[in-house]
């Protein structure tokens, strides 16, 4: 990818990142609803992982607007992905209420990775005036934000509670 030029330029990028991205998280999110022990986390992960897949095909239709059909590698959300195996899938945790609290906070830090990147894509939009960008963007990170807000209320009201004892 060469060095933008322009705002569009960079917009563009950040929609080719974000695709990247999503790709990434919405495997490693179904590998760690695998992992999960508790039913209420294992349905939150996979109906996550499956509006992830839905915000990929919205980035996709901006991204056709400028006859753009490829994706960027994100490196951002490889190391999130590569830490989120690291301490959820891989290691030998023997509590699986213990599992569950870490396997939230992984996937709570690559959803505020998210909340960034489309966030940035929306801020771009509307000053480049894709109002009907923008509408999608902000419902992409609106959904970020509430699937953030679930999982702090099921980590509260349980799992933390949970993995304690």
């Amino acid at each position: 990818m060469s060095a933008p030029k322009n705002l569009e330029d960079c917009y563009t990028h950040e929609l080719q990142d974000n695709w990247s991205a999503n790709d990434q998280m919405a495997k490693v999110v179904r590998e760690l609803a695998d992992k999960t022990k508790d039913s209420k986390l294992k349905d939150r992960l996979t109906k996550s992982a499956d509006g992830i897949d839905k915000h990929t095909e919205t980035v996709k239709s901006l991204l056709e607007d400028f006859d753009i059909s490829e994706k960027e590698h994100c490196k951002g959300m490889e190391g999130l992905v590569k830490e989120a195996k690291k301490h959820a899938i891989e290691e030998d945790i023997e509590n699986d209420d213990v599992r569950d609290v870490i396997i939230i906070s992984q996937y709570q830090r690559m959803c505020h990775y998210g909340i960034c990147g489309f966030g940035t894509a929306k801020a771009y939009a509307e000053a480049l005036g894709k109002k009907d960008h923008v509408t999608k963007l902000d419902t992409i990170t609106a959904d970020c934000y509430q699937a953030d807000q679930n999982m702090t209320d099921l980590a509260e009201r349980c799992q933390n509670m949970q993995a304690k004892a």
